[in-house]
């Protein structure tokens, strides 16, 4: 497997995990604020593949405890279940995170125990999700789906929202709170600009907006909490 980049260490891509990060190129969403749109296409420059990969964690057995994959998004690699296998067998705790447009494989590593958490990505409410997304239109039949299995199937996981001041505003959240109802976890994230991201002219909400948003979802869903700010 041709792997896109690598980030040694990190202490917060993973809760509770000492971790490195996997970058995996491909993704069949156009989202305009994409921190990663270099990684969107097959043109995103390969720096190992799985055999360097499982080499590096071989060596780093005992310092770390998680891979992260993240993309791109993963799901879209259909060898991406056997190189979880592998690295399961080493010894490390696996996150995957997912854009939810992919719900059979996201099922398959599921059933199979390969990951431990799961972070997927809630780009609006239902109603503006394509034009977030950058795409003609999403398939919310499979995002539902894949909601459901992480609410009832996952052994840990979060839902989390990237925060623009352009896409974004309070109508969205009401929106998010009933259609997340009883999720265990949500994340706030305010959108910080990245010579990587697409488009120009993105901000984000102020703080003050955040937590407004914040306080919208509250009453639907018991752990509600900002990140980047």
């Amino acid at each position: 497997m041709n792997i896109n980049g690598l980030q040694k260490l990190t202490l917060l891509d993973f809760p509770g995990r000492t971790a490195c990060t996997v970058f995996l190129a491909g993704c069949d969403l156009r989202c305009p604020f994409c921190h990663n749109a270099d990684l969107l296409d097959g043109s995103a420059e390969v720096v190992m593949d799985d055999r360097d990969l499982l080499a590096f964690l071989e060596k780093r057995r005992g310092l770390l405890d998680g891979v992260a994959f993240t993309g791109g998004e993963p799901l879209l690699r259909r060898d991406l279940p056997a190189l979880m296998e592998k690295i399961r067998a080493l010894g490390y705790a696996v996150k995957l995170d997912t854009n939810g447009c992919h719900p059979d494989a996201l099922a398959a590593v599921l059933d199979r125990g390969l990951v431990d958490y799961v972070a997927m990505d809630i780009k609006n409410s239902p109603d503006r999700y394509a034009a977030t997304a950058g795409v003609a239109a999403v398939d919310m039949d499979r995002v539902n789906e894949s909601i459901g299995l992480l609410m009832t199937r996952a052994p840990d996981y979060e839902f989390r929202t990237t925060v623009v001041a352009q896409l974004h505003d309070a109508d969205s959240f009401r929106a998010i709170g009933p259609w997340l109802r009883g999720a265990k976890r949500y994340f706030l994230q305010a959108f910080t600009d990245r010579d990587s991201v697409p488009f120009a002219g993105f901000t984000a909400p102020s703080k003050e907006e955040m937590e407004a948003y914040a306080a919208l979802l509250r009453p639907y869903i018991p752990a509600v909490a900002l990140r980047g700010i």
